[in-house]
């Protein structure tokens, strides 16, 4: 009896090769899966002790076939089958781009990024795992930024229970990248030998997210590490997203960000500029399955805060949104127009009480950052870095959010998700005070901001010869009420005269 396994779910087979010298270089393993005339290469890797395995993610329900390819005789030219059949509960499939600068999931159901950030909860103990997991189990987030490798920076230097490769970890340098040296000289670990065991422990984490209905936003690399890991050179480089790939492309809930700040990369010379490139085009050709993919930036300070010069190109062809570090979130309007796809403010501050101004936003201006993207057509992720008593903060270890912004993203989470409002910007705003409108089809969403204590508004830029039925949301306290009479752009609309409040419009049609 052929094995069954739903749509969008994880096909894997486990085949016993060759234990001798380095099996993660010298063999090579490939599986060609076929549907009809449809056929889809798919790397396979080593997970030691003589274990080899390809996973594949189908997409079509049916029969299909799978023949191995490989340079070691008794992994090559085998043939298996197996039946695509159904859907699991909850999974609609991997996230693509729609309508240009929205989401929406394979099977049709629009996908709205409400994410937040824990860095290294992965590489915590198995206590503060489970506490993150919990805690993200009644959160509203359903997007997680993340990294593969550990994280060596400021409140986070202890060193992970597991690393990637095999080898020990040779303590150089503790610099920062502020005027202070941030070379490791030497490295302790063998970049050309995986340690599974660490990359299962992924698997796991993963998985379980996806049980969660959470997006994986994975860092891929980043600046911030005294191990060697983030500068192995192109040849390593390459290495690792080619076994990274194999082992990870068919989780559904995978998204690429080739790294976090890489431009803080070229800034302390870890790597040039031209190596993006580069490796942006080895995850998209082995990436069966085109997950999104994204290249963060780092907030050096620009000569002007128009100033993208230091920003990852988003109009390469292999970018399919622009994951952002900005906190003028006005801006937004702007960069729509200029690279057409979807934009993720990936960091916009985080609500918390450290010293780094990044890391002591209240939650009011944690909330408000996520109703300016909105309102402007983009999507926002959260962050929490409030300092614990045990060291830990969730931006970076996860544990237990503690912050009042989450229950108010949840709010608007709601709103959007009911409303589906999939919006671009109505009318171009310019300065910090000014409000943030955007409109999906016959409703508009208007966010007055935090500074805003205005008694009435009127908004001429909603278009003209329409009116609309309103409602009044306060956005701290979490209600909505309804405005009396029709609204258009000559109406003076009532307000309260406090800060935090929000209006959505629905057109009166017919």
């Amino acid at each position: 009896m052929l094995q069954t396994i739903p749509k969008w779910g994880i096909y894997e087979i486990s085949l016993k090769g060759p234990i001798g010298g380095n099996p993660f270089i010298e063999v090579e393993l490939f599986g060609i899966f076929s549907y009809g005339h449809r056929k889809v290469k798919v790397r396979g890797f080593y997970d030691g002790e003589g274990i080899y395995k390809l996973r594949f993610m189908p997409d079509i329900e049916g029969i299909w076939k799978l023949t191995t390819l490989s340079n070691c005789s008794e992994l090559s030219e085998l043939t298996f089958e197996f039946q695509c059949k159904g859907l699991e509960a909850k999974n609609h499939g991997p996230v693509k781009v729609d309508q240009v600068t929205h989401f929406i999931h394979a099977d049709g159901k629009p996908y709205y990024p409400f994410g937040t950030t824990a860095y290294v909860w992965n590489h915590q103990a198995d206590a503060m795992q489970r506490k993150t997991l919990a805690s993200l189990k009644e959160a509203p987030f359903n997007k997680i930024r993340m990294c593969v490798f550990p994280k060596y920076y400021d409140y986070n230097t202890a060193e992970p229970e597991i690393y990637p490769f095999v080898g020990e970890p040779l303590h150089i340098s503790n610099g920062t990248f502020d005027g202070s040296e941030w070379q490791v000289k030497e490295s302790g670990f063998d970049f050309e030998r995986f340690n599974p065991k660490f990359f299962q422990k992924l698997e796991t984490q993963i998985q379980q997210l996806a049980d969660l209905e959470i997006e994986v936003d994975l860092i891929l690399f980043h600046p911030y590490d005294h191990w060697g890991f983030a500068s192995m050179g192109e040849v390593n480089d390459i290495r690792y997203l080619k076994y990274l790939i194999a082992r990870l492309a068919s989780y559904r809930n995978i998204w690429w960000s080739m790294a976090n700040e890489h431009d803080l990369m070229e800034l302390v010379g870890q790597k040039k500029r031209s190596a993006w490139d580069t490796l942006c085009k080895c995850v998209i050709a082995e990436d069966p399955y085109q997950h999104l993919v994204s290249n963060h930036n780092f907030h050096h300070p620009p000569k002007h805060h128009m100033d993208k010069s230091h920003w990852y190109d988003h109009h390469k062809s292999w970018i399919s949104h622009a994951s952002i570090q900005h906190d003028n979130l006005f801006l937004i309007p702007e960069w729509l127009e200029e690279y057409r796809k979807p934009m993720m403010i990936d960091e916009c501050r985080y609500e918390g009480n450290l010293n780094h101004g990044w890391g002591n936003l209240t939650a009011q201006d944690m909330v408000s950052q996520f109703w300016k993207a909105i309102c402007h057509g983009a999507y926002a992720t959260h962050g929490e870095t409030y300092f614990n008593n045990d060291g830990s903060i969730w931006w970076s270890h996860g544990g237990v959010l503690k912050g009042e912004s989450v229950k108010r993203i949840a709010f608007l989470r709601r709103l959007v998700e009911e409303e589906q409002l999939q919006l671009v910007p109505l009318g171009r705003e310019s300065s910090h005070w000014e409000t943030a409108m955007g409109i999906s089809d016959e409703t508009v969403l208007i966010y007055l901001g935090g500074s805003s204590q205005a008694s009435f508004k009127q908004f001429d830029t909603l278009p003209d010869g329409k009116s609309y039925k309103g409602q009044l949301i306060d956005t701290w306290e979490m209600t909505m009420e309804p405005i009396s009479g029709e609204i258009n752009r000559a109406t003076k609309i009532k307000l309260p005269g406090k800060p935090y409040m929000a209006i959505l419009l629905k057109e009166i049609l017919g």
